[in-house]
């Protein structure tokens, strides 16, 4: 192939636009799979290569939350663990510091491996001109038109926010500006209860601002079990965090020093004063000046990219994955959804994602995993439902690590015994999860866990006892 000007080629078989989870897995796959691939990035402000997930997401938030694990077991467990502090010092510019280098590290690995399969990174907004045609405005100055077989849309999403409440980047934040935060007010309020809302109350928590936390619906994490959420509350509430349900924001007043946000819950109108406000409602899809008109990509209802069970969208040889097309919003599914659409494109066989078996996991303290149908939503799917639960106060994993606050609950069909749901709050429990996907995948039985010979002493014991319970027989219960 003739090459252009700075190495670039005339044309790819795959052009990705976007370098996050989805893009830069489906390009490594892609590229593992014999074909030609160029991946768009950008490099703005909210990405980057590895996208917002390692550069301002998952990756740099979880740095922060081992910080505050930390510093929460040194000012609560210390003593009890048998090890005196006498002093120590919380330092969020430190912590801040940690996370960034986590996230270097990560993106320089990423670049590594973009070096040894052969992929063309390009950096510059791209966007469509048609299903086999990408022009890119490089950031280096002037445009490129990529030719290609086959598009994958991988633009991701963007931190939202409500009219009148627009980020300012300093005292209205989003969750990006608050990886960056290295000062801190003594109050904060965080809007929204979901995971990126619970884990940055954690965080500051710790480090010792007061939050408060607003949330519309009645329960925090609205997408998790009831007593799943539950557990988490009374946890935080025990931490000295304020928890607002049933409760919207309606003005915000920004004074010199403070800002009034009215609220309205249960009881009628209340005026709260915050030095920051945090708001962690959701994310929009990154569909702007991508080209979608032009290559006949359409979107649905909701703003997202219509595709199919393998991704295709409405333009031939286009693909869409991660953020961009549709929740669950998570890394892994778009991660997953990138290995499937390079697999489709090269012939390969392959299997269409299954969104019912995503895992779910927040990474507050207690933490929160979950994958598969809630206990209501099981019966309101028609189940005939049976249900096993276990408190990690009975594991000696978890007594041990001092951490006995939790439980696992493990919800069936009654009929044949199949797993519907396996949800967990508790030490460690992101790690235990993929049990439950794994099972599920199998279409697995509570018999089949329960008489799987699990190591003891593990937390991993718990999904066993569990299986027990759903079959009306607990050991350790």
């Amino acid at each position: 192939m003739a090459k252009k000007q700075g190495g670039l080629k005339d044309s790819y078989d795959l052009v990705i636009i976007g370098a996050g989870p989805g893009g830069y897995v489906a390009a490594i796959r892609a590229a593992q799979l014999g074909l030609q691939v160029a991946c768009v990035e950008s490099m703005s402000r909210e990405g980057g290569i590895g996208g917002v997930c390692l550069n301002w997401g998952c990756q740099p938030a979880k740095a922060m939350l081992e910080s505050a694990a930390l510093a929460n077991r040194i000012s609560h467990d210390a003593a009890e663990f048998g090890i005196r502090v006498k002093s120590f010092e919380l330092d969020i510019g430190a912590a801040v510091a940690r996370s960034r280098q986590i996230s270097e590290r990560l993106v320089k690995g990423v670049k590594f491996l973009f070096d040894k399969n052969e992929i063309t990174p390009i950096y510059g907004h791209g966007r469509l001109l048609s299903p086999k045609q990408v022009e890119v405005e490089l950031n280096e100055g002037g445009k490129t038109t990529l030719s290609c077989k086959n598009i994958i849309i991988a633009t991701g999403s963007r931190p939202k926010t409500f009219p009148g409440f627009e980020f300012d980047g300093e005292r209205v934040i989003s969750s990006r500006n608050a990886l960056e935060l290295t000062k801190l007010e003594s109050n904060m309020m965080i809007v929204g209860a979901g995971a990126t809302g619970m884990e940055f109350a954690d965080v500051f928590n710790a480090f010792g601002v007061e939050v408060t936390i607003v949330e519309a619906l009645p329960q925090l994490l609205p997408l998790e079990d009831r007593e799943i959420a539950g557990v988490v509350e009374r946890s935080f509430k025990k931490r000295g965090i304020k928890v607002k349900k049933d409760t919207r924001i309606k003005s915000l007043e920004k004074l010199k020093t403070k800002l009034k946000v009215t609220v309205e819950g249960p009881k009628g109108e209340d005026v709260l004063e915050t030095g920051i406000l945090l708001m962690a409602v959701g994310r929009a899809p990154n569909t702007e000046d991508v080209g979608l008109d032009a290559a006949g990509v359409k979107l649905d209802d909701a703003g997202w990219i219509q595709a199919d069970e393998y991704c295709r969208t409405s333009a031939d040889g286009v693909y869409v994955i991660g953020d961009v097309a549709g929740p669950p919003m998570l890394a892994h599914k778009g991660s997953h959804e990138g290995i499937i659409v390079a697999e489709h494109i090269a012939g390969v066989p392959t299997h269409p994602i299954d969104y019912s078996n995503v895992p779910s996991c927040t990474y507050c303290h207690p933490e929160v995993a979950s994958v598969g149908r809630t206990e209501k939503q099981a019966k309101e799917d028609g189940f005939d439902v049976k249900v096993g639960k276990f408190p990690l106060s009975a594991n000696g994993r978890a007594l041990t690590a001092g951490a006995p606050d939790g439980m696992v609950k493990l919800v069936a069909d009654a009929k044949y015994g199949e797993v519907l749901g396996l949800h967990m709050v508790g030490h460690n429990v992101t790690e235990l999860v993929a049990e439950g996907g794994l099972g599920r995948a199998l279409e697995t039985t509570v018999e089949e866990i329960a008489y799987t010979i699990h190591a003891h002493p593990t937390l991993s014991e718990t999904i066993m006892e569990a299986a027990f319970a759903a079959m009306g027989r607990p050991i350790h219960i």
